[in-house]
């Protein structure tokens, strides 16, 4: 497996795939083109033999020094368990602490649990919120009415 950093043609590729990899989920409009063209120091792909398999979509934050944020992250539901995304996040966390940012925040919906527990496990704690949906603690209407969130942060040694 081969990572490198995005494009932004690696747009025209994953855009049309996003939909497909979340089963069906309305999701690729959360990803525009100006991620691939702005923020293409700090996201990356992964590809098994020239075909992307995996994206991880991060930028450092320009308004809190300490911090980087992690806006969108896929794997090909055939390479999943492959260990793809944690390859993905470590190559993230390693331009983060290049750069002298010690914090990763990223946020996900409470429906999606499969992204709650994958970011327990990559060592992310989820924040307090303000409510509770199915015993996770979640702000409310964080991205608009009814656009509950759980924000997560993570502590880089």
């Amino acid at each position: 497996m081969d990572i490198r950093l995005v494009k932004g043609s690696d747009y025209n590729a994953i855009s049309p795939l996003i939909n497909e990899w979340w089963g069906g989920r309305q999701m690729s409009d959360m990803l525009p083109k100006l991620f691939f063209v702005h923020f293409n120091e700090t996201s990356y792909t992964a590809e098994i033999n020239g075909e992307i398999v995996g994206f991880l979509i991060g930028f450092l934050s320009q308004s809190h020094s300490d911090e980087a944020y992690i806006h969108f992250v896929g794997v090909h539901p055939d390479y999943r368990k492959n260990n793809i995304g944690k390859k993905l996040y470590n190559e993230f966390f390693n331009v983060v602490k290049e750069n002298g940012r010690n914090i990763v925040r990223c946020v996900t919906s409470p429906v999606n649990k499969v992204s709650i527990a994958y970011h327990i496990k990559m060592g992310f704690e989820i924040e307090e919120g303000n409510k509770e949906v199915d015993g996770v603690s979640v702000f409310a209407n964080y991205d608009g009415p009814n656009q509950d969130r759980v924000l997560f942060a993570k502590k880089l040694d």
